[in-house]
């Protein structure tokens, strides 16, 4: 049991802690980070549990990235690529609906795609979902020129 982000070997009290709050391997120092960020942001487990497994993968993002209107999930610069964690998809009004396409639209606008993955998929299938982002980053990389 190592903390994933910089790799210090865990306790059972740390890694107990961090899993039963945020669903990943942290020490801490940095299980207190992330509860900063879910109290301030609200952030889902699984949209924590996302970032690290893409980080885990290679994959350079950041968590609750504010955009200049809201803070993004999940946002992957190099791609110009958003990533929302969708918690309440079954739930969703028409009213709601039409928040998500404009802000998609805004997010287009400034060069950036959005997508949107209901929570469930992330919390059943992690690694498909990584798989299918860093998919994504590749179709963006050939079709956008990469911010390096």
């Amino acid at each position: 049991m190592i903390c994933l982000e910089c790799k210090k070997e865990l306790d059972y009290i740390d890694h107990k802690n961090a899993m039963e709050s945020a669903g990943v391997e942290l020490c801490n120092k940095h299980y207190e980070r992330i509860e900063k960020l879910i109290n301030k942001h609200d952030t889902s487990l699984e949209a924590i549990q996302l970032y690290y497994a893409l980080k885990e993968a290679g994959v350079n993002s950041m968590l609750e990235w504010w955009d200049g209107k809201k803070s993004i999930d999940i946002a992957i610069s190099r791609v110009k690529l958003n990533i929302e964690i969708d918690s309440k998809y079954d739930k969703l009004t028409e009213h709601e609906a039409i928040n998500n396409l404009e802000e998609a639209m805004h997010s287009f606008k400034n060069g950036f795609t959005t997508i949107r993955i209901p929570h469930i998929v992330v919390r059943y299938y992690l690694n498909e979902t990584v798989n299918n982002i860093i998919g994504i980053m590749e179709g963006l990389k050939a079709n956008i020129k990469v911010i390096n």
